[in-house]
C-alpha cells in the first residue's frame, strides 16, 4: 500500500510531463511550417485568431501533411496572428487545465505547473515548462 502512494503520483507526474513535451513538440511543428511559410511569402498567415485548424488550408499539405491540432491533454492549440499585416503570431497549448493564462507573455518566462500555458510566438518559445512541475 506504501509503495502505491508513492508510485501513483509518480507516474501521473511522468504522463503529465510526456504531454508537455509532446505539446511543445508539436508546437515547435507547427511554428516551423508558418516560418517556411513566410519565407516564401514575406508575411505569415493572415488568419484569425481562434483554433489551430483554422490554419489548415495555408500550411496543409505543403508545410505539414497533417497540421496537429490538439495538446497532449487533448485540448485545442491556440493560434493568434495579424490579420491585417501578417508581421507575427502566436501558437499556444493552455495547459492541463485548458485555460487561457495571460494574453501577452514575456520571452524566457519558465513555468513549474502543468496548467500553465506553453507559448510559442514568432519563431521562439516565450513560455515553456522547465524544472520541476506540480
Amino acid at each position: 500500500m506504501v509503495i502505491a502512494a508513492i508510485a501513483i503520483p509518480n507516474l501521473l507526474n511522468a504522463l503529465n510531463r510526456g504531454r508537455q513535451k509532446r505539446s511543445m513538440a508539436d508546437l515547435r511543428t507547427i511554428g516551423t511550417a508558418v516560418e517556411q511559410y513566410q519565407v516564401d511569402f514575406n508575411f505569415y498567415p493572415k488568419v484569425a485568431s481562434g483554433d489551430v485548424s483554422t490554419l489548415a488550408t495555408y500550411i496543409e499539405p505543403t508545410y505539414l501533411k497533417k497540421i496537429p491540432t490538439q495538446d497532449g491533454w487533448n485540448n485545442p492549440f491556440q493560434w493568434e496572428g495579424d490579420t491585417a499585416n501578417g508581421l507575427d503570431y502566436t501558437i499556444a497549448s493552455y495547459g492541463k487545465d485548458d485555460a487561457s493564462g495571460p494574453t501577452t507573455w514575456a520571452p524566457g518566462n519558465r513555468t513549474t505547473n502543468f496548467n500553465d500555458d506553453i507559448v510559442f510566438s514568432d519563431g521562439m518559445f516565450v513560455q515553456w515548462p522547465e524544472g520541476l512541475q506540480q
